[in-house]
């Protein structure tokens, strides 16, 4: 007797049936890929010998024209199918190791006073400096460089092809029936007004959803009363900020009345801290929408409206993270670079799209030098060398240097980020700074430990206290910090040092005294001038403290005053970045740094120091249980 057809199967589609005997052997098809398969099969059948059958295979039929199921799935119950999950579950988040072991300097961390976060930023006159560099590199005073009736007399740019503003047929009909000078007019306008109104309509769509009508309404605000008067003001006999909350879209349109030289400080605020309240991409489509919304207008302070919104879209754009630089926000800023060519404005998308490119070169340079980095190792012919073949002040000269090459490269936003999720693969160039940072501290530590001779490491303990005094002086408080967390490391700490070398390390400590909140560091660095290197524990630790004592909504309302807050704690960070040092590279002390990776653990210099000065056994075996 024949065994009955098996129906056509069409749970899968790409079926490859293979050769089949009358014995009815198992026919094999090749399945898509699974977001499980992270085990070959081979591990699986040495893994589940006793099930013995290959994963989604047609089995020949029974007798009774039933096929037969395999043995893992006999049993199943559609009650708990159910309940297997459609995705893996996510992996867990990778700890901030790094950063934290970091900021062990400032574990004693104790609350400051308020008025340290409140204090208004000595250097506003920077800030006014480098706004005028920005415009001047991006040709802002020559894409705006009247705003009087003279700059109605411009030659309008020539007329774009009808294909390319997309016009209906009727209306290029109509378009050619006028003349050549009415049509160049006319075009930018009425594609400006044809995008408005789209975008009012989107808005007006929002709004019956759920989205509040006076919401839309404050983009569209011009006047600096009605503005001030949305907004939330401090009381008088208050510390802080002018500014203390508003909503979303008011504390935009209060940040783009740039021309108000009172407002300098406020909307450099608002740019450094606006990633904590609202995504980049949404603050760039609103100031698009405030900018589409004036810039068409023949009121000419509508059109100075326009053009400081548009000065600080540009400065959204110029200060995006390269890890922000997603192909989400490159598409968006693309269709506004499109838009403003449609519109005739032709100097602004070309500002906006050289300030696109410029950063997704960087982002590009960046990703390269990644991959082509050498290798700081010394060469097979080279002398290995002591720390004392090199004079104090040329190696702290080289840390300076190496510090400066990472610190220059943190950008202000990780910083931030990073306070708020303590995420390290959020903020690559800031983990990157702190790893360096614990290197060296156990690159210290071990060639310490490592001498044999009470009279070697007594020597080099003072090397590296000379050291710290010439980074003292080069203001690099990052890998003095780094070296004194060595020195004062409980391995090295519990070892027999001569009287006057504890006394010349415990005044080196008095730097990063926990008491009164670090008071003594903080008025060191308050009076150093750049250059610059800060240890950026503090920072940290400020801005986390700020983060988890200050709640984001007041009334319903932004709390600017919190922004204001961490504005001020990274604001000498940002001014120490502006100013570079003047080093030269010497190879020969950097390659015996050899990036600071010839270092000991944790366990293997306690063993050493245990070695050197043996404690009793009975604490002995006790750390041991502790460490296990």
């Amino acid at each position: 007797d024949a065994l009955p057809i098996l129906p056509e199967k069409k749970r899968r589609s790409a079926v490859s049936i293979g050769s089949s005997d009358s014995s009815g052997s198992r026919a094999s098809y090749s399945r898509l890929p699974s977001q499980y398969d992270n085990i070959s099969e081979e591990e699986q059948q040495l893994q589940n010998p006793t099930h013995g059958f290959t994963p989604f295979a047609i089995v020949s039929p029974q007798q009774h024209g039933v096929p037969s199921m395999p043995p893992g799935f006999q049993e199943a119950d559609p009650s708990e199918l159910s309940r297997i999950p459609e995705k893996p579950p996510p992996l867990p988040e990778k700890k901030s190791r790094h950063i934290l072991a970091y900021m062990q300097f400032v574990e004693d961390y104790s609350e400051p006073q308020p008025h340290v976060f409140y204090q208004t930023p000595q250097n506003e006159h920077i800030y006014e400096q480098r706004n005028k560099r920005f415009q001047e590199v991006y040709g802002f005073n020559d894409s705006f460089s009247s705003t009087d009736s003279s700059s109605q007399e411009f030659v309008p740019p020539p007329a774009l092809p009808p294909k390319q503003r997309q016009l209906e047929p009727a209306e290029s009909e109509n378009a050619q029936e006028v003349n050549q000078d009415d049509s160049e007019t006319m075009g930018g306008s009425e594609t400006g007004k044809q995008d408005g109104d789209d975008r009012r309509a989107k808005a007006l769509e929002s709004a019956d959803s759920g989205q509040c009508e006076e919401e839309v309404d404050e983009l569209s605000l011009i006047e600096h009363e009605e503005i001030m008067s949305r907004l939330t003001l401090k009381q008088e006999g208050e510390d802080g900020p002018e500014v203390r909350g508003g909503s979303v879209d008011i504390l935009i349109v209060h940040a783009t009345e740039t021309d108000r030289k009172d407002l300098v400080l406020y909307c450099e605020a608002f740019l450094t801290t606006y990633r904590t309240f609202i995504p980049p991409e949404d603050i760039i489509k609103k100031l698009h929408y405030r900018y589409e919304t004036f810039c068409n207008c023949p009121d000419t302070f509508k059109k100075r409206v326009s053009k400081n919104t548009f000065f600080v879209l540009v400065r959204v754009v110029d200060e995006l993270c390269l890890a922000e630089l997603s192909d989400e926000i490159l598409k968006v800023l693309m269709e506004l670079v499109f838009r403003l060519v449609c519109s005739g404005e032709l100097s602004l998308a070309r500002v906006l799209r050289k300030n696109i490119l410029d950063k997704a070169e960087q982002k590009r340079i960046v990703r390269v030098l990644a991959l082509m980095k050498p290798l700081a190792a010394r060469g097979v012919s080279a002398r290995p060398g002591t720390l004392h073949d090199f004079h104090s002040h040329e190696i702290a000269e080289q840390l300076t240097l190496l510090d400066a090459e990472l610190f220059y490269k943190i950008e202000i936003p990780e910083v931030l980020l990073w306070a708020k999720e303590q995420n390290e693969e959020k903020s690559p160039n800031l983990t990157q700074f702190t790893e360096h940072f614990n290197n060296m501290s156990y690159w210290v530590r071990s060639i310490i430990i490592q001498q044999e001779k009470a009279q070697d490491r007594e020597r080099l303990l003072l090397k590296f206290i000379k050291i710290m005094k010439h980074l003292r002086k080069l203001n690099n408080f990052n890998s003095y910090l780094a070296i004194l967390s060595a020195l004062d490391s409980a391995p090295i700490r519990r070892l027999e040092w001569q009287k006057q070398t504890s006394e010349g390390l415990a005044e080196y400590c008095m730097l990063i005294d926990s008491s009164s909140s670090f008071r003594a560091y903080r008025a060191a660095l308050a009076e150093v001038e750049p250059p610059c290197i800060p240890y950026l524990g503090l920072i940290l630790q400020d801005l986390t403290f700020v983060h988890l004592g200050n709640p984001d909504f007041i009334d319903g309302k932004i709390n600017f005053s919190k922004r204001w807050q961490q504005f001020n704690i990274l604001d000498s960070m940002r001014r120490f970045q502006q100013v570079h040092y003047e080093l030269k590279r010497n190879d020969e002390i950097v390659s015996f740094f050899n990036d600071f990776g010839d270092h000991l653990a944790e366990e293997a210099l306690w063993e050493l120091s245990l070695k050197i000065k043996p404690r009793n056994i009975q604490r002995r075996k006790t750390e041991r249980e502790e460490k296990t």
